[in-house]
């Protein structure tokens, strides 16, 4: 429990739920409530059960809140503990304080003694986080394709079949995906409520009369290979995940798609931001915008690159890192790998020469280590500093591949 100016920090809990979900409400201009939005709230209950609810109270007040989700990721194979930072908001008169800087620490160093890494968000505005140690880590494609562009593949093997939307093989092809994919949320149950059970987006587009549908393309031994949720709303297709193992399964779905021609005037999808939707086509003069998307934060440095799957076996390199929010981050972090066993030492400046060390900050090596930003650009923007020969070194000991991310939470 922490005092700040009046004010107390402490857990939220299961009975202030109402407060919590008020606060969310005037910050986000949403009009859930306890007693219209059943489903919302019980899927906010088993949050509140399984993650962290932080929040600062003026009495017994809520005025300020966080809430952090266990999750994994996978990041080059390998899978870490993740923090999954949501529900946060402040009301305006209690702004200014710092009360966020102090909750997003104490979430951390929650993060950091359980044993998780790095961190993920979706932000409501990318340079506040920034100044909170994430930074940018995929980009999202929002694409819309007309009637008249569907495209249609001749011979597929396959055959595709409309599932129930908790259908095990979506969960089969998805596990599939997440585990060769670079940055994909390996889903627990939190994460599949949220997003795509039926029962929640029901509850969600109640007055749209909207479903959630799900189909699933299977190879000729009848084996899932790929699925698309999809919604079908005012004559127009909505695809709202899309993931494939092979490509005749992205041909596959595709074919579903051309199937509504008659029913739909335009199909409109988001994906990862390295998925080339308008190249894959045969006419891609489509509509296509690329955003940033999620923003990640590694939690504690040093255990974190202890892990991490660097691409050369043998090396010795230096970084200096410095993090406004968290103390275990600032310093110098020696690095030396002999025959793929990664050891990592934070060590005084004294005795350095010759001098291998790039100094950046906690957000620059983060979107570094994942990818997102390769180190000689990143020293072009001047975001790092060094030699230029060790930024060439640091160049190779990073795997390519920009994180694929397509979940929410």
């Amino acid at each position: 429990m922490s005092q700040k100016k009046g004010l107390i920090m402490r857990e939220i809990r299961m009975d202030e739920m109402g407060q919590s979900i008020d606060l969310l409400n005037y910050v986000f201009q949403m009009s859930m409530s306890i007693k219209k939005d059943r489903r919302f709230v019980s899927e906010k209950s088993r949050q509140f059960n399984v993650g962290h609810a932080l929040g600062w109270f003026d009495g017994d007040h809520l005025v300020s809140q966080i809430l952090s989700l266990p999750f994994q990721v996978n990041v080059f194979g390998q899978v870490y503990e993740m923090g999954g930072i949501t529900a946060i908001g402040t009301y305006p008169e209690y702004s200014k304080q710092g009360l966020m800087d102090q909750l997003i620490k104490e979430t951390l160093t929650t993060m950091h003694k359980e044993g998780r890494y790095i961190s993920y968000l979706f932000p409501f505005s990318i340079p506040y986080y920034r100044k909170k140690g994430w930074e940018i880590m995929c980009d999202i494609v929002e694409f819309q394709v007309k009637d008249t562009q569907f495209p249609h593949y001749k011979d597929l093997p396959g055959k595709i079949r409309r599932v129930d939307t908790r259908s095990k093989d979506l969960i089969s092809v998805y596990e599939q995906y997440a585990s060769r994919t670079h940055g994909a949320m390996i889903r627990n149950i939190i994460a599949w409520n949220e997003k795509f059970h039926e029962d929640y987006w029901e509850e969600k587009f109640v007055d749209t009369d909207v479903q959630l549908q799900a189909a699933v393309y299977y190879d000729e031994d009848d084996t899932p290979q790929g699925y698309m949720f999809y919604r079908i709303m005012e004559e127009n297709f909505y695809i709202d995940e899309i993931v494939y193992l092979q490509e005749v399964a992205r041909k596959g779905l595709w074919n579903f798609v051309s199937a509504h021609k008659s029913m739909v005037y335009n199909a409109y999808g988001k994906t990862a931001g390295n998925e080339p939707v308008a190249f894959l086509l045969e006419d891609s003069e489509i509509i296509q915008k690329v955003s940033p998307y999620f923003m990640a934060r590694i939690v504690d440095v040093e255990p974190f690159l202890a892990r991490f799957p660097f691409d050369e076996p043998n090396f010795h390199i230096r970084f200096k890192v410095t993090d406004r929010l968290v103390e275990w981050n600032n310093g110098l972090f020696d690095i030396t790998s002999t025959d793929w066993k990664v050891t990592v030492k934070k060590i005084t400046e004294e005795n350095l020469k010759p001098d291998i060390t790039v100094e950046m900050s906690i957000q620059t090596l983060t979107t570094m280590i994942l990818g997102y930003k390769r180190p000689k650009y990143l020293e072009k923007i001047e975001r790092l500093r060094g030699k230029s020969e060790t930024i060439a070194i640091l160049e190779d000991l990073i795997p390519l591949g920009i994180p694929t991310f397509i979940d929410y939470f």
